[in-house]
């Protein structure tokens, strides 16, 4: 296991905990990536960055790490042969029964480190339920924002590099080469979208979308110009950048000061 691991505690030491720790849950997926990322990409980038952030930050934090949410809302993906995922209504139910056990303990913060961007809006949603059915204090955070919700994407993705494209595939060539088949790698931007200044990726006016919408092989980006040497400097960054979140969730309060 994991430095910090909340699941290698005894019960007695769990009781133990202080209410100002922070339990931090990985969310990835299981959904196809293009012909040349593997299913679990998302899950290996949440799940790896959650580790290398509680063991870095965790005493100075007093962060623990829960066990990873492989399967979460992925229907978009749903066409693909691989693709496993929950209903919106299941992954409520999950977090809910989730929520309702951390909450039986001291901790009363949790973060749901998500790496799905299809997963964001019901987190969100989630997050304020459980803060309201058993006083957590919720939060939700990516490894780094997606595009499609206002994130960075290269200009050579014309903002559109949202699944599969440069970023995802740079860091999966860092953390898992062994998973990588950069032979099948195609570019496959939507340039027809680019004109559309509202209804767009990241833009004011947001819109249902299925990966097979935009006629490509699940690619969404350009995964050609991807390299090990980029997904370095991006995780790198993604970690520092965890790390200074992770610092102001262990000291967030919303209300006045007394």
């Amino acid at each position: 296991m994991s430095a910090r691991a909340f699941v290698e505690l005894s019960a007695p030491a769990v009781q133990g905990l202080s209410p100002d720790a922070v339990a931090v849950l990985p969310v990835g997926s299981i959904e196809q990536h293009g012909p040349h990322l593997p299913l679990v990409t998302d899950l290996v980038i949440a799940q790896t960055l959650a580790r290398d952030a509680v063991a870095a930050y965790g005493d100075r934090y007093d962060l623990w790490l829960l066990p990873p949410l492989a399967y979460s809302k992925s229907n978009e993906h749903a066409g693909t042969p691989g693709t496993l995922w929950l209903s919106a209504a299941t992954l409520t139910a999950v977090l809910d029964d989730l929520g309702r056990s951390l909450a039986a303990t001291p901790v009363r913060r949790l973060v749901f480190l998500n790496g799905h961007g299809g997963n964001s809006a019901l987190l969100q949603v989630c997050a304020r339920d459980l803060r309201l059915a058993y006083g957590l204090r919720t939060f939700v955070m990516h490894p780094s924002v997606p595009p499609d919700q206002g994130g960075a994407s290269t200009a050579e993705e014309l903002g559109m590099g949202i699944h599969g494209g440069i970023g995802e595939t740079s860091v999966l060539l860092h953390l898992r080469p062994d998973l990588v088949d950069m032979a099948k790698a195609r570019r496959n931007v939507p340039e027809h979208l680019a004109g559309f200044r509202h209804v767009r990726f990241g833009g004011p006016v947001a819109f249902g979308w299925l990966s097979g919408d935009f006629g490509t092989d699940g690619t969404i980006g350009d995964p050609t110009l991807a390299t090990a040497e980029h997904g370095r400097r991006h995780y790198e960054a993604m970690l520092a950048t965890a790390g200074e979140a992770l610092g102001e969730i262990a000291r967030f309060d919303p209300s006045p000061p007394a």
